[in-house]
């Protein structure tokens, strides 16, 4: 007997020993969660019953290089719904379809949707929310936020670009400048119970939003719109396709302006700017993205006739012409087992290598491109920046499509001498021009300055490289009075402004498949001509009735330089006098 109570008291003991363990194991497992691992197990419980609410941040407005705002922002709303919040279900969905416009249905099946928080719509005017404010409708909820908003609506959009919904960028400088643009989006922080309700009286934690930085841009919104009047009168004179026009310092690359006519609402950018109507919405979205493109930038063509400058360069870098060379032209020229023609078919008849360029005469330029030779012309086209994008800060700048230079014949180089069989894009041209004639250096295009805070305090100034030397001062100094005698004497006499010493190049390029009666008439044309400020490049895509570049594009950029060059404070210095009327190409 006294064994079993024995065995019964060790049994005992051993239990509560047991227990005792699994107590004393519990107790510092509770002070360790309560106390080593307090503040993590608080924030877990805090983190369930706090609803976040975003705080939308300003984007950086862009400016012009006066400080003319081209996009900015206007306050607006976004209305959202709490279903765990709403006591009125039937009012909330009144109000709503009622203020907003939409069809109760569409309302219905927000506020009935079982979610932490249901956005109804965005971008709501501020008149709006305020109004749906008023009603203190439970679980509505009306968040501040901003749109992007173009002053001018269609002024440069090709260049802008715009806006997603949420604010970020889409196209053009708006996309290029992102990172610079995008502000940090700030919070609040609201305590709900366990339904989600948010709690009368407590505090709110609540981190601000930081605004994006601005960009201020080489445009001058003057320039631009008045360049895009004159591109888009040529538009309808011509009922062309579309109508391009760069406007840029030749010395460093900035850009005053950038058009391609017809532009679109800035402010709509997705309604399409044709009256055309599309069966599929693929087609129509083909039709959206061909509206955003910019010519100037994204697409190749061949130059044509302007392209001689390049081939004159060439010529005269590598000393293989000189201005009192004489060339005969028949009106053609038999090159392999090809007859390539003149503009003018009648011929030209014996004339220098100034009168060829004056003339633009085809075999001339023919025959010095043979003399140049491929390797020799490819390597200009190195200097030149032609066999490689400019570096341009938009996005989906194209490139040029060359032959490759083991591949390229006789009869191609001779084509190629007066601008056909390749493409190049128009700002790859206007580069290529400007080295040609400011002293020999190639520059980079470029729309953007430097950036500031909110404040207007400097933030980045930006560089863009400029490779001097590429051709030297002596061809140089040539080229431009070569060129400026072909805008006083030849072919592009129509480009002249009475006052000022005009140099300039025309062209008029004739549109793949050949003999489809479909041309670019184009203008190339640099003020003061000993000294190029302002360089300027017309083309006219596809124009009716005449189509010749030193008769229609020409005109252009005289009435362009009429009226800016003594807004860029470059004066007149002596009284042109009548141009002539006849034109080559």
């Amino acid at each position: 007997m006294t064994g079993v109570k024995t065995y019964n008291r060790k049994k005992m003991l051993v239990l509560f020993c047991m227990i005792l363990a699994v107590a004393m194991f519990l107790i510092g497992r509770l002070g360790y969660i309560m106390i080593g691992q307090g503040e993590y197990y608080s924030g877990k419980a805090q983190a369930l019953h706090e609803r976040e609410r975003a705080i939308k941040a300003p984007r950086g407005r862009i400016y012009d290089r006066n400080g003319v705002v081209l996009a900015g922002n206007r306050p607006v709303c976004t209305i959202s719904v709490i279903h765990s919040q709403i006591t009125d279900p039937e009012q909330v969905i009144q109000v709503l379809s009622s203020e907003l416009g939409l069809p109760e249905e569409t309302i219905r099946s927000r506020v009935e949707k079982v979610s932490a928080r249901e956005r109804v719509r965005s971008n709501v005017d501020k008149a709006v929310a305020d109004r749906i404010r008023s009603y203190h409708l439970d679980g509505v909820m009306v968040d501040e936020d901003y749109r992007r908003y173009y002053p001018f609506d269609d002024m440069a959009s090709k260049v802008l670009g715009f806006t997603g919904a949420d604010n970020q960028g889409i196209v053009g400088l708006e996309v290029e400048y992102d990172s610079v643009l995008q502000g940090q989006d700030g919070y609040i922080l609201t305590v709900t119970d366990a339904n989600g309700i948010e709690l009368a009286n407590t505090a709110e934690s609540r981190k601000e939003p930081i605004a994006g930085n601005d960009l201020y841009t080489t445009l001058d919104a003057n320039i631009q719109s008045y360049v895009q009047q004159e591109a888009e009168k040529a538009l309808i004179a011509k009922e062309a396709i579309g109508v391009s026009i760069i406007v840029m310092n030749p010395q460093n690359g900035e850009i005053y302006a950038m058009v391609n006519a017809p532009e679109y609402n800035l402010n709509d950018p997705f309604t399409l700017n044709t009256d055309a109507v599309y069966e599929t919405e693929q087609e129509r979205q083909d039709a959206l993205n061909q509206m955003w493109r910019n010519f100037c930038i994204n697409d190749t063509y061949e130059p044509g006739s302007i392209f001689k400058v390049v081939t004159a360069t060439a010529a005269l870098e590598k000393g293989v012409v000189t201005l009192e060379d004489t060339f005969v032209c028949p009106g053609y020229r038999i090159v392999g087992d090809r007859t390539i023609r003149c503009h003018k078919t009648t011929g030209h008849g014996v004339e220098t290598f100034r009168q060829g360029i004056m003339n633009s005469c085809n075999p001339v330029f023919m025959d010095v491109g043979l003399r140049v030779g491929t390797t020799d012309m490819y390597h200009t086209y190195e200097q030149l920046g032609l066999m490689s994008r400019t570096g341009i800060d938009l996005p989906g700048e194209a490139n040029s499509i060359m032959h490759p230079q083991e591949e390229v014949k006789e009869v191609d180089l001779a084509i190629m001498s007066f601008g056909q069989s390749f493409q190049i894009t128009p700002i790859q041209l206007i580069t290529a021009v400007s080295a040609a004639v400011n002293g020999g250096n190639l520059v980079t295009p470029h729309f953007g300055m430097y950036t500031t805070d909110t404040d207007g305090n400097p933030l980045e100034t930006f560089e863009y490289p400029i490779e001097t030397g590429v051709i030297s001062a002596e061809t140089s100094a040539t080229m431009r009075g070569l060129l400026e005698a072909v805008v006083a004497e030849g072919g592009g006499s129509r480009g002249q402004v009475e006052g000022y010493r005009i140099a300039g190049k025309t062209a008029t390029s004739e549109k793949l498949p050949r003999g489809n009666g479909k041309y670019i008439a184009a203008f190339v044309g640099m003020a003061p001509a000993d000294n190029p400020q302002v360089i300027t490049l017309v083309l006219i895509n596809e124009p009716t009735g005449i189509y010749y570049g030193g008769t229609i594009a020409a005109p252009v950029a005289k009435r362009i330089y009429e009226n800016i060059l003594p807004y860029l404070g470059l004066e007149p210095t002596y009284e042109a006098e009548e141009p002539q009327n006849e034109a080559g190409e």
